[in-house]
């Protein structure tokens, strides 16, 4: 699957050149400078269907470490920092991991 319909390949660009440096990443600053934010619910979800690699319909921690590669092959893994501050912004229920409600309650907030 790829983002291709849902998000422009210069946005996705333009938001990973943003982080590339180790504890950069802002999920907030992503999500808006990829164009995410702005996508209905539907597009939200078909995205986090994207990024739920083991298709379990949640977005654990091990995936959320290599969430910029879902965007870009070369692009760094996020540190256990930035990782585990992605995780407990998302996990509003605290069973460990995001589901696709969480993700778009994420994105939208």
């Amino acid at each position: 699957m790829s983002f291709s319909g849902v998000l422009s390949e210069a946005d996705i660009s333009s938001a990973l050149k943003n982080c590339k440096a180790a504890d950069s990443f802002n999920f907030k600053t992503f999500f808006t400078q990829c164009g995410l934010k702005s996508k209905s619910q539907d597009e939200v979800k078909k995205v986090f269907e994207i990024l739920d690699q083991d298709q379990s319909g949640f977005i654990e921690e091990d995936e959320l470490r290599l969430f910029l590669q879902n965007f870009c092959a070369g692009a760094r893994a996020l540190t256990d920092v930035e990782t585990k501050a992605f995780l407990s912004a998302g996990d509003s229920d605290g069973d460990g991991k995001i589901g696709v409600e969480e993700f778009q309650a994420l994105v939208k907030a």
